[in-house]
């Protein structure tokens, strides 16, 4: 199959996940010393666009502290909040904020847009329902990692688009924010280990999130096309050195900056895709710092919207 070629329908889904969960299972984990399990499981009201959430709440914070919503990685169609469960309780404590880890809805199962709809909802249902898991509405935030930043930015621009209130400060890390351009076309933009074998997997990702690849050209699909980011809150930017979209997340930072939104653009030397989840340690533990760092600053009691 050309390296391009979007996969056929039939393709075997549960297939598919079984494997990248075993080959998950090889790689080392960054910060092996986080604990695991450390949540509480939150049964949430029926008008929630999520059934349950996993919350994290800090040690020593306030009795009403700031909620971060965290996204976890796959490529729109694999993963789970479990792969992140040790470093949303490592930002509870060090940002002193509650942190949600949501399992958001999966293509092929549910394609784009349902994930990023669902993701709006959620951040609305919280602005209105966050003293249900002791935090306060007013100051939420939204981030996540590949393509979880993805939907937080998208989530974003569909909350702007809506004219609705945005959240305080957004994370994106390591994201898929054009899925217009064919991911082997981006080779050129990253050398590194891998970055060739996460092109041919990218595409098969993009064929089964996207209900057609016209659909890339979407705004809540590729958020750096979008032709005004003005409304985006403060935000936070992770790219690697050797990532195949490291190139698409400088970009990104640029037009946020020449939106007027308030950004920092973080590019770390020396590592490829995912590096927040397998290392390396020092520069995993780096960007944690610095996400932990910019939620104490958007979430904090003062006024947001500051500049970084």
């Amino acid at each position: 199959m050309p390296s391009d070629a979007q996969p056929a329908i039939e393709d075997d889904i549960a297939t598919f996940r079984s494997d990248a969960r075993e080959h998950a299972r090889g790689l080392p984990r960054a910060m092996p010393h986080l604990p695991l399990g450390s949540y509480e499981r939150v049964r949430v009201p029926g008008d929630a666009p999520v059934a349950e959430l996993m919350v994290y709440r800090p040690t020593g914070a306030p009795d009403r502290p700031g909620v971060f919503v965290n996204l976890h990685g796959g490529g729109f169609v694999l993963g789970d909040w479990q792969g992140d469960d040790p470093y949303c309780r490592y930002l509870a404590d060090a940002a002193g904020c509650v942190v949600v880890n949501v399992d958001y809805l999966l293509a092929p199962e549910h394609r784009f847009p349902a994930a990023v709809h669902q993701t709006a909802a959620l951040l609305a249902w919280l602005t209105a329902g966050a003293s249900t898991i002791g935090a306060d509405g007013s100051r939420v935030a939204v981030g996540g990692h590949s393509a979880g930043g993805n939907l937080s930015a998208a989530a974003c621009l569909l909350a702007a688009r809506r004219g609705e209130p945005q959240v305080r400060g957004l994370i994106v890390d390591y994201a898929p924010l054009d899925l217009v351009t064919p991911p082997h076309a981006k080779l050129g933009d990253a050398g590194g280990p891998g970055a060739a074998d996460l092109a041919s997997v990218g595409a098969r990702f993009n064929a089964w999130y996207l209900p057609t690849p016209a659909d890339g050209s979407d705004e809540l699909a590729s958020p750096v096309l979008a032709e005004d980011l003005s409304g985006l809150p403060p935000t936070l930017v992770i790219t690697a050195e050797h990532d195949l979209l490291r190139a698409e997340g400088g970009l990104f930072a640029a037009r946020l900056a020449g939106a007027g939104v308030a950004v920092e653009h973080v590019d770390v030397p020396g590592s490829g895709h995912g590096f927040t989840h397998v290392g390396p340690e020092e520069h995993a533990a780096a960007a944690w710092g610095r996400m932990a760092e910019f939620l104490r600053r958007v979430l904090g009691d003062g006024r947001a919207g500051e500049r970084l």
